[in-house]
């Protein structure tokens, strides 16, 4: 059997964990999430402020998030992402041209632009000058620095779910949401 570590049973957590959870669709990085108890609601404020309080565009967001799933290879990230993603407008042409080997070049300069940052904050840990230049000139400094809390955001989350070894769920619990409905 492989080593993971295990999702707690409602039996396990506190009520404070059991009502957050109760509140959001039972996917399994939520519920893995409360195994560190602590960190659950800090984890759903920051997800939260991302995908409901930021002013950056969530089409635009998803294809940053998609890039950021394809370098970091967390497959549970990826799926539910693209079913987003579809949900907010993406297509087959488009996610296909995030999910390559190398440089994106299959979409616009604005898309490849977001997957050159969500990338480069993926793999390099800073932005290039030119990178960081180029987003602060499109997007101005608010929304510039909410798409680099976004990389790093789902960077740290693709390292959680690969390195607990989160399992995808058996049923598509994304359905129809959007990532504004899915953070609840």
């Amino acid at each position: 059997m492989p080593v993971k570590v295990p999702l707690p049973r409602d039996a396990d957590l506190a009520e404070e964990a059991r009502t957050a959870l109760a509140a959001l669709p039972p996917l399994h990085v939520f519920r893995m999430m409360a195994n560190a108890p602590a960190s659950l609601r800090p984890f759903l404020d920051l997800a939260g402020s991302i995908l409901i309080g930021s002013e950056f565009d969530a089409r635009k967001r998803e294809i940053a998030v998609l890039r950021v799933a394809h370098v970091t290879r967390s497959s549970y990230e990826w799926t539910q992402h693209v079913r987003l993603g579809r949900n907010l407008g993406l297509d087959d042409s488009e996610i296909e041209a995030i999910a390559v080997d190398g440089p994106v070049t299959g979409l616009d300069e604005e898309g490849r632009l977001l997957c050159r940052v969500a990338e480069e904050i993926s793999q390099d840990v800073r932005l290039s000058d030119e990178a960081l230049s180029a987003i602060l000139d499109r997007y101005g400094v608010r929304q510039a620095t909410e798409l680099i809390v976004c990389c790093s955001y789902f960077n740290m989350l693709s390292r959680f779910l690969e390195s607990t070894r989160v399992e995808l769920e058996a049923d598509d619990l994304i359905g129809n949401r959007t990532p504004d409905e899915v953070a609840g």
